[in-house]
């Protein structure tokens, strides 16, 4: 990823608003979402387009590595975002100011229910969204470079 390059931000309103503030503010506006659930900002390539996609994710930690869950609210399919960073896993993160490259991977079926846990903690509707659906809700782990 270059900083050159444009960068398009998540299409829907609220999203959108939620990652201008975020960028405008470092974070200041944005970060702390909801009390005690925080936001990063995920770009990854798009896997058709090559262009670069923005989005705002709560995460968690697991020592150092950041965790965001690909729960698209429990919906059938798989996020665009995670898609795009299964064809390729180099991505940028934002959290507060602070910008960085990372690689994302899928955490391991042995590490799952432990970051499974992690981020249900911070936001319980993921164990809802997981019950809406047939497919495993993935938890990306964003490890940074």
């Amino acid at each position: 990823m270059t900083s050159s390059e444009q960068v398009l931000d998540s299409p829907a309103g609220w999203v959108a608003d939620h990652i201008r503030r975020y960028l405008a503010t470092d974070g200041a506006d944005g970060h702390e979402w909801r009390p005690g659930v925080f936001t990063l900002l995920l770009t990854t390539r798009g896997r058709r387009s090559g262009k670069l996609r923005r989005t705002a994710l709560i995460y968690g930690r697991d020592g150092d590595d950041y965790l965001v869950v690909a729960s698209q609210g429990g919906a059938p399919e798989h996020p665009a975002w995670y898609l795009n960073l299964l064809a390729d896993p180099e991505v940028e993160v934002q959290v507060l100011g602070e910008r960085f490259t990372a690689r994302a991977r899928t955490a391991t079926p042995e590490e799952r229910p432990r970051v499974w846990a992690t981020m249900a903690e911070i936001w319980p509707a993921y164990d809802d969204y997981q019950t809406k659906t047939d497919r495993e809700i993935p938890v990306v782990v964003l490890e940074r470079r």
